[in-house]
């Protein structure tokens, strides 16, 4: 730097100091701790009779350079999709207009994000963006697309209805030609007969009537359809089994076969009549439950309450339960992962070697219907069937309904799904801060909300472990110096503490000095003497008072002369009380 000052500048004559020295002596300070936290780093430098006392000095690795690339990552981080771009300038005006120190770092961070007052705290940050223009169509082109829609519809109709009509004579074709087939049976012989239903791909007459049937109530229906009459009801007649009283021995092999196609027609008939039944039974059933419900309702409004009341805490708890189980099962290390896997092992292990011999097969896995439970303990763990998550949601939604009705103390915001809003989640508070968020709107997807940042970044300077930075902050190395490194004997100990100078940018952090105030005072002896003060302007005291020792006498018995340089060479300094190479 001399080098360059000299030779590139024709320097008459050069001299060095400290920052932070010029801005205490610019401040008339005479004996204290310098403490300049300023663009790249943070110094405490302590002062006796003006001379500074550089071999008990430190540094902090943390100044507002470090900050702003601080506030970039915790934003990259936040928004990491965010279609803008963040600058380094950007960053540190952020921090010098919305960032402060918090007096209680702790007790305001837990509740930085409560809802109540986060409308201030909350700073929103605007991006340049441009909004998707959607074009809007005049009403004369509404009216004539809506026409062309309508036009399109009547298209589609007579095309459905041709179609429709075409089919109908189809049919009416097939039904003709099947009832001719049917007397043609009357004519010929049994086995000529026999080659024509065989033929048509009929196995007899029964099903060639049944076939005939068909036909005729389907035509019938899309005749009363196309009238647009209402549609007839026929009765269906019960179906009938004759050759199950038959014995087998009274029956060709013709008929054993139409004998056994009627057992099964009639064991599906007699299955839909059960399950007829027990529908029945169950409607039934669920009407007694409800007028008891009702009754219940009527004679105790508060014990019917209290049970709906327990239900619905017993379904949430099965909801919560089901939850955690998923998300065990997603760690391999946890019980429920373990359990499915040894489920998946004994099964696995069930012999494997072995061949089974035909015929000799003794597995009876699955003859018991709680076989079939352990595919589902395997795919997703116990008591987590999407038939029965989905019961448990529908039941809640019918308790939750009900106390709505009925309870006057349980409202919209009492209900799980409201609760569950992610809107009203931490999450969103983090990102968005109080307001709902649109993410079709480009003006809400270019902005930036402050909230916590704006005490975490200027919070390094006091607890640089949050951004990784192994070393302690600055109380702790202002306690030791003035508590280990000073003499208390001669009274240097006490003159410091009398005056804690503070200097550059980050000390114009609001609440920069009432928290140094504090966090001192928590730290140094009881009844200790403290005084805490400011610079008059932290950021260009330091260039008034180097502007000012400049055009003292002072300046030049310590500057290097052009000849000393010639002399002496690059090297060459000499030692003054504000620079850096003075001593006690």
């Amino acid at each position: 730097m001399t080098e360059i000052l000299f030779e590139c500048y024709s320097a008459p004559s050069v001299a060095y100091g400290i920052d932070s020295l010029f801005s205490y002596n610019h401040n008339n300070g005479r004996t204290g701790l310098v403490i300049s936290s300023s663009h790249s780093s943070t110094h405490l430098i302590p002062v006796i009779d003006h001379k500074p006392v550089l071999s008990q000095a430190s540094r902090l690795n943390w100044g507002r350079a470090q900050s702003a690339e601080y506030l970039l990552k915790l934003l990259r981080l936040k928004y990491p999709n965010f279609p803008g771009k963040y600058t380094e300038s950007q960053a540190d005006e952020m921090i010098r207009e919305h960032c402060y120190v918090s007096t209680d770092y702790e007790q305001e961070l837990s509740g930085f994000l409560d809802w109540t007052g986060l409308e201030d705290r909350d700073h929103v940050l605007q991006y340049p963006f441009t909004e998707q223009v959607v074009v809007e169509k005049s009403q004369e082109e509404l009216e004539r697309i809506a026409e062309k829609r309508r036009e399109g519809g009547r298209r589609l109709q007579e095309q459905a209805a041709k179609m429709r009509l075409e089919k109908l004579i189809r049919k009416e074709q097939e039904l003709e030609y099947y009832k001719e087939l049917q007397q043609r049976g009357t004519t010929e012989t049994k086995k000529e007969f026999k080659r024509l239903l065989d033929a048509e791909d009929f196995k007899d007459e029964v099903e060639l009537d049944k076939r005939i049937k068909e036909l005729d109530k389907s035509i019938r229906k899309a005749r009363t359809k196309d009238v647009g009459g209402a549609e007839e009801e026929e009765e269906e007649e019960p179906p009938t089994f004759p050759l199950l009283d038959i014995p087998d021995a009274d029956l060709d092999e013709a008929s054993l076969r139409q004998k056994r196609h009627q057992r099964l027609m009639k064991s599906n008939v007699d299955a839909r009549a059960r399950a007829k039944i027990e529908k029945e039974a169950q409607k039934a059933r669920i009407a007694e439950e409800e007028r008891l419900d009702l009754e219940h309702r009527e004679t105790d409004l508060e014990g019917w309450l209290e049970e709906r009341r327990a239900a619905r805490n017993t379904l949430i708890q099965r909801i919560k339960e089901r939850e955690q189980l998923k998300a065990d099962l997603g760690n391999r290390k946890s019980l429920a992962s373990q359990m499915r896997m040894k489920n998946i092992a004994n099964l696995a292990s069930d012999n494997p070697s072995k061949k089974r011999r035909r015929g000799g097969d003794d597995d009876n896995f699955g003859a018991n219907d709680d076989d079939w439970g352990v595919y589902r303990t395997i795919a997703t763990g116990d008591q987590s069937d999407d038939d029965e998550e989905e019961d448990i949601g529908a039941t809640l939604k019918t308790v939750e309904a009900q106390l709505l009705k009925y309870d006057p103390h349980f409202s919209e915001q009492n209900t799980l799904g409201a609760q569950q809003d992610w809107t009203k989640s931490l999450v969103h508070a983090f990102l968005r801060g109080p307001r709902p968020f649109d993410p079709e709107s480009q003006r809400e997807l270019h902005q930036i909300h402050l909230n916590v940042e704006r005490i975490r970044v200027p919070e390094v300077v006091f607890q640089p472990s949050i951004a990784g930075l192994d070393q302690a902050g600055i109380v702790e190395i202002a306690a030791g110096i003035i508590t280990q490194r000073l003499d208390e004997e001669s009274g240097q100990r006490t003159e410091v503490l009398k005056d804690i100078f503070l200097t550059g940018g980050n000390a114009l952090f609001q609440g920069f000095e009432e928290r140094l105030r504090k966090e001192l005072v928590a730290v140094l002896p009881a009844e200790s003497p403290l005084g805490v003060r400011r610079a008059k302007d932290p950021v260009l005291d330091a260039w008034k008072g180097a502007a000012s020792w400049a055009a003292s006498p002072k300046m030049k018995a310590v500057a290097v002369t052009r000849d000393e340089y010639l002399e002496k060479g690059s090297e060459y300094m000499k030692e003054h009380h504000l620079g850096n190479a003075a001593t006690l």
